[in-house]
Formats: structure tokens, C-alpha cells, sequence
């Protein structure tokens, strides 16, 4: 089975699969996969898919995706304008929450 990186694996008799759910281990996949979890979450997802042949197979599928994405789009640079605009927006929207 594949370690999941950074901890230690855990095996399927060291945590029971009920500690988190798979359910919610693959929704919660990409926010794993892109560093948006807390330590404990993080720690948690990592376990069970470290437990869970069916959830690891599906996140690497989820990895390989992702990695596919991000090999084929091409950076895209916002327009000059769009600051301003934001930054015009942000001002207002100050000055009216001091009023």
C-alpha cells in the first residue's frame, strides 16, 4: 500500500476506518492534497488513507488529475485594469462601513 508522505504510516489495525469516515476522507481530498487543512485534519486524512486501500486508490486517481491539470493549463496573467478595479471596489466599500 502507499504511504501517504510526511508521517508515518499507520496500519488498518492501528486506526479503526470509523476515526473518519470515507465519506468525508475523499471530500475532503483536495483540501489535503493543496496544504488548506489543519494539522489534526490533516493528520486525520492522512491516517485513514494510510488505513484505507479503496480511499487511497481514489486519491491517487485525485493526485494523478490534479497533476494533469496543472501540466496543461498555462498561466494566466489578469488584466491591468482589474487592481484598479478591485482596489476602486475595496475603497468604497471602506468608506461606506465607516459611515
Amino acid at each position: 500500500m502507499n504511504d501517504v508522505g510526511g508521517r508515518d504510516s499507520v496500519s488498518g489495525s492501528d486506526l479503526h476506518r470509523s476515526a473518519l469516515e470515507c465519506s468525508e476522507a475523499l471530500l475532503r481530498v483536495f483540501e489535503f492534497l493543496d496544504g488548506e487543512m489543519t494539522e489534526v485534519d490533516e493528520d486525520a486524512v492522512r491516517a485513514h488513507l494510510n488505513a484505507c486501500a479503496e480511499c487511497l486508490r481514489q486519491f491517487d486517481l485525485d493526485q494523478m488529475v490534479k497533476l494533469a491539470v496543472k501540466r496543461s493549463c498555462e498561466p494566466v496573467t489578469a488584466p491591468s485594469h482589474l487592481r484598479t478595479t478591485i482596489m476602486q471596489r475595496l475603497t468604497v466599500m471602506r468608506m461606506e462601513l465607516n459611515d
